[in-house]
């Protein structure tokens, strides 16, 4: 089984708290170092000193760390064009040397987009967009060198795009869907992701949403016949005693506007038990959310008392 960590900046974080991170991430052994793509704190915290931007940083992370894979948990589609978004993406990838992946979703925190003067369309239209833009930016990436590329949708109309620059990864950086909707997030996977992603559920209800996904995957024809990447993020707030996994897991009460969540609060071995639980129905890659940033002695924790179980995991 892989392992990532996962962050959200939005509740306060600058760029050398997630540097910090991720470089300590990367030496204890971890794959991958994603972040969510928000621009507001989503309680009563501001979430000083403010957000983030997820590409702008990733570009940054890409420069200042060497190994560990980097990438978005997930990519609004509200927030970026799709055209500019394959170039961001790609130059990342490219300074990264070949260590992006793009994670895309529909979107739904309303509150930051009636902020920042961001229009938020419909749940459809959103899921519309989302399928125009994962079309777009593949067919970029896919374009052969001195070639162009248009569309022609209903949301987005590119012509004779020049589709560069092109990504060290060819086709292009690996492609994750996220979230839990029942229909098209599955179908949008099906067709376009490298990776499927249900975020911080349960086993029960993570297990339901591969049952879809498997069943969208026979229904659309996948590209290239490459399998499909089955995840999960797992939210953490573990500790060597009860009460100091129940100090780490104090934030997980405060109020938010955030879906409920599943974490596991308690010891090394109840999160490798979840691990486990979770590789029985087939997830071959986990996204584990530490809360405090600045807690690098949890990463350790996981590090030392986790990765060494799971790494053996299918």
């Amino acid at each position: 089984m892989r392992v990532s960590l996962f962050i959200e900046p939005h509740r306060g974080a600058t760029y050398d708290d997630q540097l910090r991170l991720a470089r300590h991430a990367e030496d204890a052994g971890f794959e991958g170092f994603f972040r969510a793509d928000h621009y507001q704190s989503m309680g009563a915290d501001p979430g000083l000193p403010g957000p983030t931007d997820a590409w702008l940083t990733l570009a940054g992370l890409a420069r200042e760390t060497s190994r560990i894979r980097l990438g978005t948990l997930v990519n609004s589609v509200t927030f970026r064009p799709p055209g500019p978004l394959a170039v961001m993406v790609a130059q990342a990838d490219a300074m990264s040397g070949g260590r992006i992946e793009l994670g895309m979703g529909a979107g739904w925190f309303e509150r930051e987009h009636t902020s920042y003067g961001i229009p938020f369309p419909p749940v459809g239209e959103r899921f519309d967009r989302m399928a125009e833009q994962l079309a777009i930016i593949t067919g970029l990436w896919a374009t052969p060198d001195g070639e162009t590329f248009s569309y022609d949708g209903k949301h987005y109309r590119l012509l004779d795009a020049p589709a560069l620059p092109k990504p060290v990864q060819r086709p292009g950086p690996p492609v994750i869907v996220g979230g839990k909707g029942p229909r098209r997030t599955p179908e949008l996977a099906a067709r376009f992701a490298d990776e499927y992603n249900v975020p911080f559920k349960s086993v029960a209800e993570t297990a339901a949403a591969f049952i879809r996904v498997r069943r969208a995957c026979d229904t659309y024809a996948r590209p290239g016949d490459r399998p499909l990447t089955l995840s999960a993020g797992v939210v953490a707030a573990i500790g060597r005693t009860d009460e100091e996994a129940r100090r780490r897991a104090a934030p997980l009460h405060v109020p938010s506007a955030l879906p409920p969540e599943d974490p596991v609060v308690g010891s090394p071995e109840a999160l490798v038990q979840r691990l486990g639980e979770l590789a029985e129905i087939g997830t071959s890659r986990v996204h584990i959310r530490v809360i405090d940033m600045s807690d690098l002695d949890h990463v350790d924790l996981i590090a030392e008392r986790v990765l060494p179980h799971v790494s053996a995991l299918k």
